[in-house]
């Protein structure tokens, strides 16, 4: 018992005397392991021992914005920002914040600040067209979009995101051009077979349309949207009950507009 008396005292004496550093460090290891609630407490213990801690705010609004409290990821945030105007990560971080949160006007004001600070920002480019695909300014977003991908050419999903914003104004030959990329660089992306789909049928290319939506299914069977699209293109194209057997396996997965299809096209 002696001992271990001795082994709390001495325990109890060594956290007493930790430093907001310590506490730092301690936080960002319980946030690798995923210990968001943890961590946030040993940053509260750093900030209450050294209030100018950007460091202890960053990363507390971090573990904030990881437990889905982007309000309370965006106060520590503000916190950094004062203290260092020029922290450019904590704009990018904060406008994905204001962004979770449907500020996308916000969320565009810091992009543009991180943008700023660092022209060759990528994920501020991309993540800025995103908000401005919120606001329908998709001619923004693709001139965003864009320079993402002139910065970092191997982001599929800076390609998708183009591509959905070309459908948005109806270049459907430049979204399929966009979904080709996102199929070279992601080639199990049913998604991306899906979107081209899409766009074939919108330029009147069903049997193109089918091929993708076929090979949609073949990736992710439990494809409602898939199947009931390949059921517009076959009626489309005079298939008419396999077209309705679509629609059915539409309705199953549910895919609610089949149904309307069944009765209006298939009785």
């Amino acid at each position: 018992m002696k001992y271990l008396l001795s082994f709390i005292l001495l325990f109890s004496l060594v956290a007493y005397g930790q430093t907001s550093e310590e506490y730092v460090e301690r936080g960002i290891t319980k946030s690798f392991w995923q210990d968001y609630r943890g961590a946030i407490s040993d940053y509260n213990k750093a900030i209450e021992l050294n209030p100018k801690s950007e460091l202890a705010y960053a990363s507390r609004g971090s573990a904030k914005f990881y437990l889905q409290d982007y309000r309370g990821a965006i106060s520590d945030w503000n916190k950094v920002i004062e203290l260092n105007p020029k922290f450019v990560s904590l704009y990018a971080g904060r406008g994905r914040a204001k962004y979770k949160l449907q500020d996308y006007r916000g969320a565009m004001s810091d992009y543009n600040k991180a943008i700023e600070l660092d022209p060759k920002n990528a994920e501020a480019y991309y993540n800025r067209g995103i908000a401005k695909a919120y606001l329908e300014d998709y001619s923004g977003a693709i001139s965003d979009y864009s320079k993402a991908i002139e910065l970092n050419p191997k982001n599929a999903d800076a390609y998708g995101y183009r591509g959905i914003a070309k459908e948005k104004l109806q270049d459907y030959r430049g979204a399929i051009s966009d979904w080709n990329k996102v199929i070279e660089l992601d080639p199990k992306s049913a998604g991306a077979y899906y979107k081209r789909g899409v766009a074939k049928g919108s330029l009147g290319d069903y049997r193109g349309a089918i091929s993708d939506y076929n090979k949609a299914i073949e990736l992710y069977p439990k494809f409602a949207d898939a199947y009931y699209n390949r059921g517009v293109a076959k009626i489309n194209l005079g298939q008419k009950d396999s077209g309705c057997l679509d629609f059915s396996k539409a309705g199953e997965l549910g895919n609610e507009n089949a149904y309307d299809e069944i009765r209006e096209l298939c009785n």
